[in-house]
C-alpha cells in the first residue's frame, strides 16, 4: 500500500490561499483519502483465500500460496514419505473365498524327477485373484391371460403377482440407478450408457427421471423421519451452501446430529429456514459459524465455529495495520484453545481441568474484544463488537458434551452436495430438488451408520412395491 498522500503547506501560506482555493484543497484530500481507502479494500479482496474467508480451497493459488512464497518453497519428493508405514492388499478370509485351487509341482526343476503325491517339508502360500462375473440383466416376462368365465360369460384378466411393479423395472434395477445419479453423480446420459455398458439394460431418460421420483417418493418418510431427530437432537451442527433450481438462486442447507444427517434445498437463506429445521420448541445446542440467519437461535444455545474465526483473525492480519495487531491476537488465543482441546480430546485433562484452563484464555479474549472496538480499522471494530454480543457462544463447546470448538461436521456433510453442484448446476424443478436432498440425506446418513446404501434403497424400493414400511434410519440406529 502506497504511503497516504496529505497536504501539507505552511500555515502563513494557507492563510493567503483563496477560502475557495483552501475549500478545494480540503476537497480534494478527502477525495483522495476515500479512493485510498477503497484501493486498499480491493487490494484485501483480491489477497482472499481459504486461510483467511470462506472460499473454497479449489480456489487457491496452488498450494494455497502466494507465487513468491511458491518459489521458495521446498517440495518433498514424490511418493511415500520416510516413516511411512505403506498400504498392503487385505487378504480374503477363508469363508470369502468362493473357490480355492490346490496346485502342486509336477516335476522337479532342477534333475527333472517326476514328484508325485505328498512331499516332505511342504510350504504353502496363497495366491489370490479377484475377478468380477460377467453379468447380464435378468429379463422376467410375465404373460397376463384373459378368459370368459363359462358361468357368466365375462372375461376375467390375470393379476401381476405381489411385488412385482408396474413399471419394467425392478427395485434392485430402481435403488442403482438411483444411486448412480444420486451418489455417485453421474448424469442421466452417463447413467444410461453405464447400465447399458455393464449390465446390457437399456433404459430410456425419461424412464430413468420417473425412476428417480418413485424412489424419491419411496424416501419422502425416511427423511421425515430424520427431520423430526433432528428436532429433538441435544446437539446439532447447521452449515449452507449455494445452490441452483430451475436456474434461479438457491440454498442447500444440512443439520448434522449423532448418526444422521438432514439436507434441504430453499430458496430463502433466512432464519425461517433455521427455525423451519430446528423447529420452534428447539433446546439443544446448535454449532455454526456467525452467519446472521443463525440470530433465531439464542446466544447460549450457539457454538461458534473456531475454524471460521481463525480465518476472521487472518483476514485482519492480512489487512495490515491495527488491525494485524488484533489479529495476530487472536490467532495466538486460538492456538491456546485448540491445544487444551486436544489435550482433552487424548484424554490428558477432564472437563473441568479444560475450564480451569480456558479461564485466562477468556480473560485476554476479553481484553483483546474491548481493544479491537476502539481501533480505527472497521472490519477488526465489527468483529470484535459481534463477538462481545455472541461471548457466551465462543465457549460452549467447554460446558456441553458432544460439542466441538468447529463446524467441520457441518461442512464436511456438505462437499458432496457442492460437487454435485459443479457437476449438475444445481436442480431444474422442486421435483428435482427433493430427490437431490433426500438421496444426500440417506447416503450420509448410511455412512455415518455404517450401512449398506444400495441394500438400504432395495428394501426401501421392495417396501413400496409390498405396501409394506420402508426401512428406517431412526429406530434401527443405536449410538455407539
Amino acid at each position: 500500500m502506497s504511503k497516504q498522500l496529505k497536504f501539507h503547506l505552511p500555515v502563513n501560506l494557507w492563510a493567503k490561499l483563496p477560502k475557495l482555493a483552501q475549500e478545494m484543497f480540503v476537497a480534494m484530500q478527502a477525495h483522495i483519502e476515500e479512493l485510498e481507502a477503497h484501493v486498499r479494500e480491493l487490494e484485501v479482496r483480491l489477497a482472499q483465500n481459504s486461510q483467511n474467508s470462506s472460499r473454497p480451497p479449489s480456489s487457491d493459488f496452488p498450494r494455497g500460496k502466494n507465487p513468491e512464497k511458491l518459489a521458495s518453497t521446498v517440495r518433498r519428493k514424490r511418493g511415500a514419505q520416510p516413516g511411512h508405514l505403506g498400504h498392503h492388499r487385505i487378504q480374503f478370509s477363508p469363508d470369502e473365498v468362493d473357490e480355492v485351487v490346490e496346485l502342486h509341482p509336477s516335476r522337479c526343476d532342477h534333475c527333472g524327477i517326476a514328484l508325485e503325491g505328498p512331499g516332505e517339508e511342504e510350504k504353502e502360500w496363497c495366491h489370490q485373484v479377484v475377478e468380477l462375473p460377467e453379468v447380464k440383466a435378468r429379463v422376467t416376462e410375465y404373460r397376463l391371460h384373459s378368459r370368459k368365465c363359462p358361468e357368466c360369460g365375462q372375461r376375467v384378466e390375470a393379476q401381476l403377482p405381489p411385488g412385482v411393479p408396474q413399471r419394467p423395472f425392478g427395485p434392485t434395477f430402481q435403488a442403482t440407478a438411483a444411486i448412480l445419479t444420486g451418489r455417485y453423480r453421474l448424469s442421466r446420459r452417463e447413467t444410461q450408457q453405464l447400465l447399458d455398458d455393464l449390465w446390457s439394460a437399456k433404459i430410456s431418460l425419461g424412464t430413468l427421471s420417473s425412476l428417480e421420483e418413485a424412489t424419491s417418493c419411496t424416501l419422502e418418510n425416511v427423511v421425515s423421519d430424520v427431520a423430526q431427530s433432528v428436532k429433538r437432537a441435544g446437539v446439532v451442527n447447521m452449515d449452507e451452501t449455494g445452490w441452483r433450481e430451475d436456474n434461479g438462486r438457491a440454498w442447500l442447507w444440512t443439520a448434522v446430529i449423532e448418526g444422521m444427517s438432514l439436507f434441504h434445498i430453499n430458496p430463502r437463506r433466512s432464519g425461517d429456514v433455521v427455525e423451519k429445521l430446528l423447529g420452534e420448541d428447539f433446546s439443544g445446542v446448535v454449532g455454526t459459524d456467525r452467519y446472521s440467519a443463525y440470530k433465531r437461535i439464542p446466544v447460549k444455545q450457539r457454538a461458534l465455529c473456531y475454524a471460521h474465526l481463525k480465518r476472521n483473525f487472518q483476514a485482519l492480519v492480512d489487512r495490515g495495520g491495527e488491525a494485524a495487531c488484533v489479529g495476530h491476537w487472536g490467532l495466538r488465543e486460538f492456538e491456546r484453545v485448540f491445544g487444551l482441546w486436544h489435550s482433552y480430546c487424548d484424554g490428558e485433562m477432564d472437563r473441568l481441568e479444560l475450564q480451569r484452563g480456558l479461564k485466562p484464555i477468556k480473560a485476554r479474549f476479553s481484553k483483546l474484544l474491548e481493544y479491537g472496538k476502539r481501533v480505527d480499522d472497521s472490519k477488526a471494530r465489527a468483529l470484535c463488537k459481534n463477538l462481545s454480543e455472541l461471548w457466551d457462544g465462543l465457549w460452549t463447546f467447554s460446558k456441553v458434551e458432544g460439542v466441538e470448538p468447529t463446524n467441520n461436521a457441518a461442512e464436511r456433510a456438505l462437499r458432496p452436495g457442492v460437487l454435485w453442484r459443479k457437476g449438475s448446476f444445481g436442480s431444474q424443478s422442486d421435483r428435482g430438488s427433493r430427490f437431490v436432498e433426500r438421496m444426500l440425506t440417506v447416503a450420509a446418513s448410511c455412512r455415518q451408520q455404517k450401512r449398506h446404501l444400495l441394500t438400504f434403497l432395495v428394501q426401501a424400493c421392495q417396501g413400496a412395491l409390498s405396501g409394506s414400511s420402508p426401512p428406517s434410519l431412526v429406530q434401527s440406529y443405536v449410538p455407539n
